[in-house]
């Protein structure tokens, strides 16, 4: 993270006080002890408690604190329910931490529209729950959807096992309105399907807070299908299911959602949530389908019969929605089930070409027993989203650095084979110094425009998406001759 500036810490005093003028009562925490809770998101390897944390509740001072924070320059980094998997709300000793979860209103709800207007610290089950009686729900469902707020599903454009079939959160939202950090009230998109003029919605979702902070959000809101129905295959290799998965889309054929599990997940799942997975095979997919029942029944017959073209040794399917949720229970609840398997597990985030999957999980297999350390996977196969969760234990020394390496190599995989560092995580501090594997020198200085564009100054979420100058020389990506940067107007935290 970039060095503490010792000018802003000297004026910590001032810094607090200015906040409490702008946000009275208990909207203010500076107390060593109160600020652990803020100290890391769900990334837990890195911790930094913030300097401050602040807890408007009103947009006026949303703007009145980011205007102040740019007139003195003092760094910001918003956070929404701090569950980013990549870093992406971990503070900064010298910054203020500008926590939304008191904007957890929901505005209106217009099912004549099919649209919901609601406030960032919103969570995304609560969106879902507050329509659902009306016979409506919101798509994307990130597995930590009971805790994680929409603000947050905006930074990281985050996605969730329907995601295949209805997209991402940069598909289900359309509008948002936002404070720039020169204290700007803007609004980007609203009701209606597009915007005239550039599409700053879509630069802003997925931003990962770099742009500026979202007060409000006007989301897509889907009528509920009329059939939903699961198949829960299993494969007596990790291989076949991959190809099973490919098929499936070659046939045209789009589920609500396809979703993959290798044996020791499955393991770890039926321990946790005693659902019946089949405890025999390499490897278990969920297919759901759904639309109208004569159409479901149809689906289910040929990815049935795709399955066992593959070598499907178990398939079964679901009867009601009790059974189809009990096929789900497992795979939503894999991460905290993960939790029993070692002390600590780091969550990557990679995405591949679909046809990829069987070469990338033996070669993750390779590396597995080169780290010397355990893993095991979990993911949105439809899509090509690998979430590989790395087993160790952060008390024995150096096992720490070695998931970090094993995660490395991961993703360089990804790349390798035509993938991308993240799916729906973001990068964060995470993924950050290997942004050059993918991204070009002229490709990230383009990126740092855009971010100048919003921010001048770079003080909203700095040390965040953008590498290092020593972590890219470390990688190759840069050198530096007779101390002549390359790029040199490319910002370096």
């Amino acid at each position: 993270m970039p060095e503490p500036d010792a000018g802003v810490l000297a004026r910590r005093g001032d810094i607090v006080a200015a906040l409490r003028a702008i946000v009275p009562g208990d909207g203010v925490i500076d107390h060593a002890d109160a600020l652990r809770p803020y100290e890391s998101d769900a990334l837990t390897a890195y911790r930094q408690p913030p300097m401050v944390v602040v807890l408007p509740q009103t947009v006026e001072q949303v703007a009145a604190i980011l205007r102040w924070c740019h007139a003195n320059r003092v760094k910001v980094v918003p956070r929404g329910a701090g569950t980013s998997l990549s870093g992406g709300a971990l503070p900064l000793a010298d910054g203020v931490l500008m926590g939304m979860a008191r904007f957890n209103r929901i505005l209106d709800i217009d099912y004549a529209d099919r649209l919901a207007v609601v406030q960032p610290g919103v969570t995304n089950l609560a969106i879902t729950r507050a329509v659902e009686d009306a016979g409506f729900y919101y798509a994307p469902d990130p597995s930590s959807q009971i805790a994680c707020t929409i603000g947050g599903n905006i930074a990281e454009n985050s996605g969730g096992v329907h995601c295949l079939k209805y997209g991402l959160t940069t598909n289900n939202v359309l509008g948002v309105e936002l404070v720039t950090i020169e204290g700007e009230i803007l609004r980007l998109g609203g009701r209606g399907l597009e915007a005239q003029g550039l599409d700053l919605l879509g630069v802003v979702v997925g931003s990962e807070g770099l742009l500026g902070v979202v007060t409000e959000v006007t989301v897509r809101l889907l009528p509920k299908p009329e059939t939903a129905r699961a198949l829960l295959i299993g494969f007596p290799t990790v291989e076949s299911g991959g190809k099973c998965v490919a098929d499936v889309i070659a046939a045209g054929i789009i589920p609500a959602g396809m979703e993959m599990m290798d044996q020791p997940a499955v393991h770890a799942a039926e321990a946790f949530v005693n659902v019946g997975y089949p405890l025999d095979v390499a490897a278990l997919l969920i297919v759901e389908l759904d639309g109208p029942a004569a159409e479901c029944s149809h689906l289910i017959d040929e990815v049935e019969a795709i399955a066992l073209a593959n070598g499907a040794v178990s398939i079964r399917i679901s009867t009601d929605d009790a059974e189809r949720a009990a096929f789900w229970a497992g795979r939503k609840a894999a991460f905290p089930a993960a939790g029993r398997l070692a002390p600590d597990y780091l969550c990557m985030d990679g995405t591949i070409p679909r046809r990829c999957l069987p070469e990338v999980l033996t070669r993750m297999r390779a590396l597995s027993e080169r780290h010397g350390l355990g893993v095991i996977n979990v993911f949105h196969a439809g899509d090509g989203n690998l979430h590989p969760l790395i087993l160790y234990d952060a008390n024995q020394p150096g096992q720490l650095a070695t998931a970090e390496a094993f995660g490395a190599d991961i993703l360089r995989l990804c790349v390798e084979v035509g993938g991308v560092l993240t799916g729906e995580h973001g990068v964060g501090v995470e993924k950050r110094d290997l942004m050059p594997l993918m991204f070009s020198p002229a490709d990230l200085a383009q990126q740092s425009h855009v971010k100048s564009a919003f921010d001048p100054e770079l003080l909203l979420n700095p040390g965040k998406v953008f590498p290092l100058l020593h972590r890219c020389a470390e990688l190759g990506a840069m050198h530096v001759h007779n101390g002549k940067l390359p790029f040199p107007d490319l910002p370096r935290f």
